[in-house]
């Protein structure tokens, strides 16, 4: 899972920007470093994938993961959506996963019962953004649950490990997670270290209003035949963000994550309005604090999602309006923007690079759908 060129992808672009980068036998490709061309210039369409709405209901779509291999129910290349909001549009109570084949066919891959959870998950089942699909099949998302759908009764939830048929199988709590948000993985197969923002550290019943103790942790889990992943240890890599209350969008605290290929985490800091970036987030033993910003404010506006580019730049969706913002993390500059939804604030959250690199996957939680620009 460690990278090669920890030293830093930057520093590599830097020396080949001046004709004196040499890469090894063992560098990554260095169409990496000589390309920084903005990834989302390259597609200009935005269309309809489907309706990620299920059989029972579930509204507000946050968490996107592709599936990187076939197994079971899951097919490689096809998109799993996580749903935060039941029926009745409250916040912190959705159950449902579904999974979208690339020309817009949609099923349930997992409704999941908060009575019959294999382990603790305080409060119940609220699925948020944090998503992941492993190389091996089983997918993990986040829990962060209301009983009504406000923050008053917002709990600390869980992590909860489905097979690859939807069948859940174990689930983590306790120990720092506490309202996981968004989620991103190191995975090799056989260990997977897992990155997690968590939103409701000091807050209680809603109160205080806003706090800062937003923090990132990195889960190290192994994976053994058969049997679910077994979580090894719980590290703080990140502490300190402002995380806050909101009856539109229940919490705003650190949300997207982004591990970059020189072992660096990016973080979506909505509150701060900036994207913050977290040094040796695989071997780091301390926290980072809220990192170091490599931008802020600008196109920004309350940003969410987070996704890796292939040109290493980082991809965020704005919660304040409707666009994608691509920032060049050596530049500490962003490159471009491009308006996703004209419905504005609200519409945007998860996102993931699809398949072939043919564009980019976005919900639209103001319809309820998974779009892709392309």
């Amino acid at each position: 899972m460690k990278f090669a060129l920890k030293a830093g992808i930057c520093a590599a672009a830097a020396a080949l920007a001046a004709g004196t980068f040499a890469p090894s036998a063992s560098a990554h490709s260095t169409d990496e470093w000589r390309s920084r061309t903005p990834f989302i210039n390259q597609f200009n369409k935005t269309s309809v994938i489907a309706s990620t709405v299920p059989a029972n209901g579930d509204v507000n779509p946050y968490g996107v993961a592709v599936v990187p291999r076939s197994k079971d129910n899951l097919r490689k290349g096809e998109v799993l959506v996580s749903n935060f909001n039941n029926a009745n549009n409250q916040q912190g109570t959705g159950t449902t996963i579904v999974q979208i084949s690339r020309d817009g066919k949609v099923r349930l891959f997992a409704r999941i019962d908060a009575d019959k959870l294999p382990g603790a998950c305080p409060g119940g089942v609220g699925l948020t953004t944090a998503l992941v699909v492993l190389r091996t099949g089983w997918v993990i998302v986040g829990s962060l649950p209301t009983a009504d759908g406000t923050s008053a009764t917002a709990q600390a939830g869980c992590l909860i490990v489905l097979d690859s048929k939807g069948k859940v199988r174990e689930t983590f709590s306790g120990h720092g997670i506490n309202g996981p948000w968004d989620m991103t993985a190191d995975d090799d197969g056989e260990s997977v270290d897992l990155f997690v923002t968590n939103v409701l550290n000091g807050i209680v019943g809603g109160v205080p209003a806003t706090t800062n103790q937003g923090t990132v942790l990195r889960l190290e889990l192994k994976i053994e035949g058969s049997r679910p992943p077994a979580l090894r240890k719980i590290t703080t890599i990140g502490s300190g963000f402002t995380e806050k209350t909101d009856p539109d969008a229940l919490i705003i605290g650190p949300t997207g994550v982004g591990l970059g290929r020189d072992g660096t985490l990016y973080v979506a800091d909505t509150v701060a309005n900036r994207i913050a970036a977290i040094p040796d987030a695989d071997d780091r033993k301390t926290s980072a604090g809220t990192g170091r910003t490599i931008t802020q404010n600008g196109h920004l506006s309350g940003p969410l999602g987070l996704a890796i580019a292939p040109n290493g730049n980082v991809l965020t969706v704005n919660s304040g309006d409707g666009n994608i913002v691509e920032t060049n993390p050596c530049q500490r500059a962003q490159v471009a923007f491009r308006t996703l939804d004209d419905l504005g604030a609200g519409a945007l959250f998860g996102l993931a690079i699809a398949p072939e690199n043919r564009g980019v996957y976005f919900v639209d939680d103001t319809n309820n759908r998974l779009d892709l620009l392309h």
